[in-house]
């Protein structure tokens, strides 16, 4: 039998889904952040344990090791990336601090612009100078080249961003800026944008070029270190690793630009949720994650969730590169709980898992949600926890809470239940915002909750939005690396074509398609895929005259890669309609005396794997469940004595009427007051809020 293994990387906690013919296979083990690569060799001996084969066994078995992860979140969070220099065309040298006059909050006088990738002193310009339409206006002063080098080697500079004027159009100034780097600064690791971005506008490309210069290093680093690790092992295929833009790719196209990975191991739950929610009938979902560290949000519509492209700010700077939108707050079982000026804060500052918080027992000392809960009987310290790794324990656990609880002049437990609320509340006016944001009604939509942590929190959540249903599947405690398995091998690029959509060049727009055709073909190729079995969409990025943003849509989708005969004097009628029909769908608006214009083109390409099989709908009878024991637990309406279920007594058709808790091996479900919760034939639950 051959094993399908997906991994998922978070602040707390390294999660696994194992894919044996149709069951799945779920663990969970501690984040070891001094070499996160630790973690997932540890978590895959034990899976090849729990199928009772050594680990070499095992790993020969392994048709597919998919991999999301955090490297790069983490490296912009914690600000440790390599030290970077930045060079540029003379007269640009501000670019990345001008930030196109964006500022998060416009209100905040205090607000303090983001800690500078390349400061001043590392971003260096030489004369030079291309055109919109790819002439050379002025030559390369090579000599300043070198003189540039020889400035950053003796800042230590150890990754170099290169984004020269108009490079998307014409590369050769900046691939000469490439070989002279290479040859003054040997081993160096570059980044060329006209590779990372190739398109406008220029703060665009050569953000998303820093960040990916910043964080390169240390993502190559881990995923070189890797690959290492498990082909050690026995692994004998190549490492998938998850994309931002929702689908997975091999290690040798992700190091090419590993900005690709920013934001990665969201997207697995967002691609995962889609598949789930659109197999049992739900289309338009709202999709919320609480792990140990963040609270993802997320929206599926219409059974997708596009990979867009353009204004993506992450952890304050802008990546340019297609992504899953997923929004995130430092809201997690991690978060730390204070005091700030008189009221109750939660995070975003987390205890991570080392220490962890503190009924971990690893001596965390900060008193977190998680700890919260354990205060409120909503966790249990009688039994193991995650999968019996570990027990959790009460000690110092009420010491943190009254300290807490004296700052706010009550009781420990009223403390640790304001903290409940307080999280609770800033979860849901996350997801008031996104949604309102997008002019969409959360009431409309049905809710899917995954993560350790957000099956905990879901149903109390969907009443204060309006919603009456909330899934959760038996798979939700790693769902993320579940996800990855129902991901696609997928190539999204853009490449920058600018005019009016009536007066396009069609042998243009087929020379930019070939290329992108052709690099997507050499990449799947290479990881084995058949070139037959490779499907391309063709999309054009358009917009209004004047517009700052574009709209990407596809003008022809599903056919096979190289299929250009479609590709005739039509074409520019067909978008402007394809165009305002998105325009209307996006904003409610057209202007029908205006003729767009296409600023680029852009080539999605996949290979359709095999995803995990879902079940759905209830066979069985309904018939209530029994509870396995009672606690005395704070569900909101005060502490009581609570019914508690475990997962593994339930069968298809039981139903539980709340207030309750689900223990799950790996998280907790907790059905709040006036809901009720069901479960189906693939062991999913339902909870509806009742009356």
């Amino acid at each position: 039998m051959g094993y399908r293994v997906g991994i998922d990387i978070g602040g707390t906690f390294t999660d696994f889904s194992l894919l044996k013919g149709t069951d799945v296979v779920l663990y969970k083990n501690l984040t070891t952040p001094e070499d996160r690569s630790l973690g997932v060799m540890s978590g895959l001996e034990k899976l090849a344990e729990m199928e009772g084969l050594s680990l070499a066994d095992f790993m020969g078995r392994c048709d597919a090791i998919v991999h999301g992860t955090t490297v790069a979140d983490n490296t912009l969070i914690e600000m440790n990336g390599a030290l970077t220099g930045l060079i540029t065309t003379e007269g640009f040298r501000d670019e990345m601090e001008y930030r196109r006059g964006f500022k998060e909050d416009i209100w905040d006088l205090r607000l303090t612009p983001p800690k500078q990738i390349t400061p001043r002193r590392r971003r260096l310009t030489v004369p030079e100078r291309i055109l919109h339409d790819g002439t050379v206006h002025k030559q390369l002063d090579e000599d300043a080249v070198r003189e540039a080098c020889r400035r950053l080697s003796k800042q230590g500079v150890e990754s170099v961003a290169i984004s020269l004027l108009f490079s998307f159009v014409n590369p050769a100034h900046e691939k000469r800026v490439a070989e002279i780097v290479a040859e003054e600064m040997p081993g160096i690791l570059i980044s060329k944008s006209h590779e990372v971005l190739p398109r406008q506008p220029e703060y665009d490309r050569t953000s998303t070029t820093v960040v990916n210069a910043y964080v390169a290093p240390r993502v190559a680093s881990y995923l070189d270190r890797l690959v290492e690790r498990v082909c050690e092992a026995g692994y004998t295929n190549q490492l998938m690793v998850m994309q931002a833009s929702g689908g997975v790719m091999t290690v040798d196209y992700i190091e090419g630009a590993p900005i690709r990975v920013l934001a990665s191991g969201p997207a697995g739950g967002v691609i995962g949720s889609a598949h789930v929610g659109t197999a049992k009938g739900y289309p338009n979902i709202l999709c919320v994650d609480m792990g140990g560290t963040s609270y993802d949000i997320s929206l599926v519509q219409d059974g997708a969730a596009p990979a867009e492209a353009g204004w993506n700010m992450h952890h304050r700077y802008l990546v340019g590169v297609p992504m899953v939108k997923v929004e995130t707050l430092g809201a997690g079982g991690g978060s730390i709980c204070h005091v700030n000026a008189g009221a109750l804060e939660v995070g975003p500052a987390s205890a991570g898992s080392e220490p962890g918080p503190i009924c971990y027992g690893r001596g965390g000392t900060s008193p977190t949600i998680t700890d919260a809960l354990v205060m409120l009987g909503i966790l249990s310290t009688d039994e193991g926890f995650a999968g019996g790794s570990f027990s959790l324990t009460r000690k110092g656990v009420d010491e943190a809470f009254e300290t807490l609880a004296r700052e706010m002049g009550y009781s420990a437990e009223e403390a640790a239940f304001d903290c409940w609320r307080v999280v609770n509340a800033n979860m849901s006016q996350g997801v008031r915002r996104i949604t309102a944001g997008k002019g969409i009604d959360p009431q409309d939509m049905i809710m899917l909750a995954y993560g350790g942590n957000g099956p905990v929190f879901a149903a109390i959540q969907a009443e204060d939005l309006g919603i009456e249903k909330v899934l959760v599947p038996k798979a939700s405690p790693t769902f993320s690396a579940l996800g990855t398995l129902v991901a696609n091998p997928t190539i999204d690029e853009e490449r920058s074509y600018v005019a009016p959509a009536n007066a396009l060049d069609t042998a243009r727009l087929k020379e930019l398609w070939k290329e992108l055709g052709d690099r997507a073909e050499k990449y799947l190729t290479a990881a084995r895929f058949a070139k037959g079995d490779i499907q391309a969409n063709y999309q054009l990025n358009m917009r209004y005259p004047g517009q700052n943003f574009a709209l990407t849509f596809d003008i022809s989708d599903g056919r096979a890669l190289g299929d250009l005969d479609w590709v005739d004097d039509g074409i520019g009628a067909k978008a402007i309609e394809l165009f305002n029909a998105r325009h209307m769908e996006e904003y409610g608006h057209i202007r029908e005396y205006e003729v767009p214009e296409v600023i680029g083109v852009r080539l999605a390409t996949y290979v359709e794997t095999a995803s995990p099989a879902v079940l759905q709908g209830t066979s069985a009878a309904p018939k209530p469940a029994k509870p396995a024991k009672t606690r005395r637990a704070n569900l909101g309406t005060g502490f009581k004595d609570t019914d508690i279920y475990l997962g593994a007594d339930l069968a298809p058709g039981n139903f539980i009427v709340g207030p309750a808790v689900i223990e799950e091996t790996f998280t907790t479900i907790v059905v709040y007051p006036g809901w009720k919760a069901s479960v189906d034939d693939a062991g999913d639950y339902l909870l509806t809020k009742q009356g």
